[in-house]
């Protein structure tokens, strides 16, 4: 397998270090890295081999996946060049946030086969969850492999409707950003009731992370992991009164994740 990864940032890394551990050979794997400090890095540190830019792949080049792990800006001048390829029919692989199928196939051609990816940071430690989507030109053999390549990262989910995108990257793609935030709240909470600052934000961060532990080991659903937790009259109880009152936590997320799921349309240009 020839496998070209076009830019290697924070997400770049942690699939190449995803496939490096599934063990995909370093032989296979070609990465697109103008900059000549991380491409030696790459190179000195991984044995990967690096280039600066599609012009200098060998003429006779063929690869069978393109994956597109450049910033959503600048991808219209990024993409071009790699439309040479599409006559030997491999699968561009995206995981650029807003860039629609159609938009790639404007710039490569109408016969390009293409996924749409939407991974989100746990990534990096190999606990992310991504959601594909293919356009009508991904083989069979294509979705197996692109599936292959992405759960070197996570957990891996397909849909048909690219429409579905906008709402999969406002709940899962942001959605770190919420359980963080989630961390930052109680930590302050916690001070206000009295705890010293490195205590809160300890047990907060504690707490945040060993429940989304038992979450995910667990076979129960959230709700029923919640109500296990809750004590009739008990102190639980009372906060989740709060939390779960008309404007509370249900509604707040229902509006943020609405939020982010029409930006992601904006920014699509929907």
């Amino acid at each position: 397998m020839n496998l070209l990864l076009v830019g290697c940032g924070k997400m770049g890394s942690a699939m190449l270090n995803g496939w490096l551990d599934q063990g995909i050979p370093t032989s296979d794997i070609t990465i697109v890295e103008p900059n000549a400090d991380a491409a030696q890095d790459f190179q000195s540190r991984l044995a990967v081999n690096t280039v600066p830019s599609v012009d200098a792949l060998p003429s006779d080049y063929a690869p069978d996946a393109l994956v597109l792990a450049v910033k959503p800006q600048i991808m219209d001048q990024v993409l071009p060049p790699y439309a040479k390829f599409v006559g030997q029919s491999p699968v561009f692989l995206s995981i650029a946030a807003g860039r629609t199928l159609s938009s790639f196939q404007s710039i490569l051609g109408m016969s390009a086969a293409v996924v749409r990816a939407m991974p989100n940071t746990p990534a990096a430690i190999g606990r992310g969850i991504t959601v594909g989507c293919p356009n009508d030109h991904v083989t069979d053999a294509q979705s197996v492999l692109c599936k292959s390549l992405l759960s070197a990262v996570g957990d891996v989910e397909w849909v048909a409707d690219e429409t579905l995108m906008d709402a999969v990257t406002a709940l899962s793609g942001s959605g770190p950003a919420y359980i963080f935030l989630l961390a930052e709240t109680m930590a302050k909470a916690g001070c206000e009731a009295g705890l010293p600052l490195e205590l809160a934000a300890r047990l907060a961060r504690a707490t945040v992370a060993g429940s989304g532990e038992l979450l995910h080991q667990s076979l129960l659903p959230a709700s029923t992991l919640r109500e296990n937790v809750t004590s009739p009259g008990g102190t639980t109880a009372a906060a989740l009164e709060v939390l779960m009152s008309d404007g509370g936590l249900s509604d707040l997320m229902t509006k943020a994740i609405g939020a982010a799921t029409k930006r992601s349309k904006e920014l699509a240009g929907k």
